[in-house]
């Protein structure tokens, strides 16, 4: 077997493009000054040029590498939505590492090889290359939740995340190693080939398959694999905060969709279940700890959670081959809407906080209706899009969640996700009363990078909503490579 073509450099060009240019911004770190902007100019310049170059792949399917690497619509809608996230993640990040004086180049470089990382989790086609790829993900995180050193709490924060990381990383590994024991393959096409034929050791596959199922509910921040999320959250940067709710989630989801879909198929019916029992937990838990926060931070962190409790809710009818599309494009839209309304939300964040960590409780949001309106109007746009009313795109994001759920027969499932957003509906609302009902004068950072990025996102969460039908279109045409 041939393991590399030069046309393979061609079909991975865009990931290949994204760590050539990290590498040379690293280079150029060293020898170049810092100069106000320089860096995250040359970052973004760097997303904006990696998402042409995988533009044409949402309607191609090619394989690179032996079939290790594909590069279908799914990689490429995840990818497009990375460079998004990216993006927004620079533009909330400027102002904020100056005032808190951690404006170091290093910063952007690091976060360039993250992204690097869950593009690859979402082209990964074989488990030894989806953990090479968590790797790549993981590490640079960890050392972006510790970047505000010599804080103690972000110092804190990136132990715990690096110790619990490297733990589910663990787990993922000793998966990875049974479901090979059982198939003799490490390749999703050929697991699936394997499986489908009838294999002699069906239990270690099951045993496999939940172990990778921890590994990744960790990246996610799945119940129960969600402890160190409040904290670490917390802890960080708000703007590594901000990026690390998103990113992690788009590369893990991209990892388990394309793991339990391609691969996986033929013990839905043993693995099913389990989905549907850690979606439910996902939902109850997150949402009902969220209540009890009056850190706004940590409020957000366990809205995270319950969100991540909703996309596992999109792939649980993965068992119904007329419902697997449905379940691949419900989920990659509710992650845009996601998106979206989650980097918006810790712009507000950023914009109230204060150094040492203070402005973060929901008392110093009093009054903002009042003080700055535009702010208190962006957070008002993200926390009813969290809730899911319209006319916001997290409506509809739930919406093609629970009509995929719906289809699929899972109507206990979606009894538990329409009480899990009532819940949800307190402690947002509850900010919300704060903003507008209580009195106060709080000061917001005037940084228009960021005053633009808030807003941007506020009006994007309203007028998406109206062209939902077209996006989801497009969602739906971005096909995932199946065995």
């Amino acid at each position: 077997m041939e393991f590399f073509n030069p046309s393979d450099l061609t079909t991975a060009l865009p990931l290949i493009f994204l760590m050539g240019w990290a590498s040379v911004l690293l280079l150029v770190a060293v020898f170049v000054k810092d100069r106000p902007g320089l860096f995250p100019a040359l970052s973004a310049l760097g997303l904006i040029v990696t998402g042409a170059l995988a533009w044409p792949g949402l309607n191609q399917q090619t394989s690179a590498f032996s079939g290790m690497y594909v590069a279908d619509g799914f990689s490429t809608f995840i990818t497009l939505l990375l460079m998004l996230s990216g993006l927004l993640a620079i533009a909330i990040s400027t102002d904020y590492l100056k005032r808190f004086d951690i404006g170091r180049p290093e910063y952007y470089i690091i976060m360039l090889f993250s992204i690097s990382g869950m593009m690859l989790m979402a082209s990964a086609a074989d488990l030894i290359v989806i953990f090479l790829a968590l790797e790549l993900l993981s590490i640079p995180l960890y050392v972006l939740a510790a970047f505000a050193q010599p804080d103690a709490n972000s110092e804190e924060a990136g132990l715990k995340y690096f110790l619990l990381g490297a733990f589910a990383s663990g787990f993922l590994l000793y998966g990875i190693a049974l479901i090979y024991g059982a198939t003799g393959a490490t390749g999703l096409s050929e697991i699936y080939v394997a499986a489908q034929a009838g294999i002699e050791a069906p239990i270690l596959m099951l045993i496999g398959a939940a172990l990778i199922l921890v590994g990744l509910g960790f990246k996610v921040a799945a119940v129960p694999f969600h402890m160190w999320t409040p904290d670490v959250y917390q802890g960080s940067p708000t703007t590594v905060t901000a990026f690390m709710a998103a990113g992690a989630k788009i590369g893990g989801f991209a990892a388990l969709i394309r793991i339990f879909i391609v691969a996986l198929p033929s013990i839905s019916e043993a693995i099913t279940p389990v989905l549907w029992a850690v979606a439910a937990a996902t939902l109850i838990i997150g949402n009902i700890l969220a209540i009890a926060q009056n850190n706004v931070k940590r409020m957000l962190a366990y809205s995270s959670i319950s969100h991540a409790g909703f996309l596992i809710m999109a792939i649980v009818p993965y068992a119904n081959d007329a419902a697997r599309f449905d379940v691949v494009a419900s989920a990659l839209f509710y992650l845009l809407a996601f998106v979206i309304a989650s980097f918006g939300s810790w712009g507000v964040v950023i914009a109230l906080e204060k150094k040492a960590g203070r402005g973060l409780s929901f008392k110093d949001y009093a009054g903002l209706g009042q003080s700055n309106p535009a702010l208190a109007f962006s957070m008002l746009v993200f926390m009813l899009s969290f809730t899911g009313i319209p006319p916001t795109l997290g409506f509809t994001g739930k919406f093609f969640v629970f009509r995929t759920v719906l289809e699929g027969g899972y109507t206990s499932l979606a009894i538990v996700g329409v009480l899990a957003s009532l819940i949800s509906a307190y402690y947002y609302l509850r900010l919300i009363v704060v903003m507008y009902m209580q009195k106060g004068s709080p000061k917001a950072l005037n940084d228009s990078w960021l005053r633009w990025t808030t807003l941007g996102t506020a009006l994007a969460t309203v007028l998406l909503f109206i062209f939902a039908e077209p996006l989801f279109d497009l969602a739906s045409r971005a096909l995932l490579a199946l065995g």
